[in-house]
């Protein structure tokens, strides 16, 4: 949550991005009437959004597929230009691209990498520190500390390419780190990965975050990412924020359900109350949703008649969550 004897960073007031799309009827007739008279759709991706982030803070930004998540980072880290409002990052307006600010944040893009897949990633970091002019003693202090928090040091003289996905993602946070950014935007890091690479990298941000001060904006889909890291989350959907507030309070409110999969040891006609969504069925495996407060008692009951060989109980997905703050009228009711 806000600490009001820290300073606000990052900034936005009505802050929104709008594109046209140009639209035109199907086949050679409309093809040749859009050239005399075109028409255009206006989508607002991020619309009157405010937004206050002070220093040191851990935020997470969730909302289902479309919902404006990346082009807000977009519009903070000067990818893309705002349409109307006001942003400022680090004092700065971000799309002037100025050296000053640029030197104090760093964006890492889970599906877009900046390490340099023919060189090794001991190559890439002298390279990015001939860029940002990272003095030598500071340098191996950085390089040292993040090689030891990740245990990669036999992965630094191999080909980028040849390392793995979550080999690589752990690279590509310690070549954004280097330069010590203020600063860390994040999306969706740990798209991709294992249970452990996750863990490993939720544990490394934690300690950035915690130890070096760094304040960092992250956009995930996973929902232990947020839960286990983030104090304070952001909720967007269509471009519209729904909550800005206690991560823990959002869940308990509208995280309702559970979804549990099984694969049975034998053949398998178990019937699930009519109150269970089915996810999928078949006669070696079982998939469904089921509220928080009944979940032990189906299980329980099927347990008492199945024999079971695998057994997988996950939260509620952020959709899920958004969709319910959503079905709220768009406000959250805590």
């Amino acid at each position: 949550m806000k600490d009001i004897n820290k300073m606000a960073i990052i900034a936005t007031q009505n802050l929104t991005k709008s594109y046209k799309r140009f639209e035109k009827e199907a086949g050679l007739k409309g093809s040749i009437k859009s050239l005399f008279r075109r028409k255009f759709l206006t989508k607002n991706a991020v619309s009157n959004f405010n937004l206050s982030i002070n220093e040191g803070e851990f935020v997470g930004l969730i909302g289902p597929n479309g919902a404006g998540k990346t082009t807000l980072i977009k519009m903070l880290t000067g990818i893309i230009a705002k349409t109307s409002g006001e942003v400022s990052v680090l004092g700065f307006y971000p799309s002037k691209l100025e050296d000053k600010l640029k030197l104090q944040y760093a964006v890492v893009m889970g599906q877009k990498s900046q390490l340099f897949f023919e060189l090794s990633a001991a190559d890439t970091f002298l390279l990015f520190k001939e860029l940002y002019n990272i003095p030598d003693d500071e340098y191996q202090k950085n390089l040292s500390y993040f090689v030891e928090l990740f245990g990669v040091a036999e992965f630094l003289n191999v080909q980028v390419r040849t390392l793995s996905l979550g080999e690589r993602m752990k690279m590509e946070l310690i070549v954004a780190l280097l330069h010590n950014p203020k600063v860390l935007f994040l999306d969706e890091p740990t798209i991709g990965l294992d249970a452990v690479a996750q863990r490993q990298i939720r544990k490394f941000l934690r300690e950035v975050n915690e130890e070096k001060g760094t304040t960092i904006v992250l956009t995930s889909h996973y929902m232990e990412d947020i839960k286990s890291l983030c104090n304070r989350c952001v909720v967007i959907n269509r471009g519209v924020k729904l909550y800005d507030g206690d991560t823990n309070a959002l869940f308990e409110k509208y995280q309702t359900h559970k979804k549990i999969t099984m694969v049975f040891e034998t053949e398998s006609n178990y019937r699930l109350p009519k109150y269970v969504e089915i996810l999928e069925q078949s006669l070696y495996k079982l998939s469904f949703m089921v509220e928080k407060e009944r979940a032990q008692a189906v299980l329980k009951d099927i347990l008492n008649h199945c024999e079971i060989c695998d057994l997988t109980i996950e939260e509620d997905d952020i959709g899920n969550v958004v969709e319910r703050i959503y079905s709220d009228g768009g406000e959250v009711k805590l």
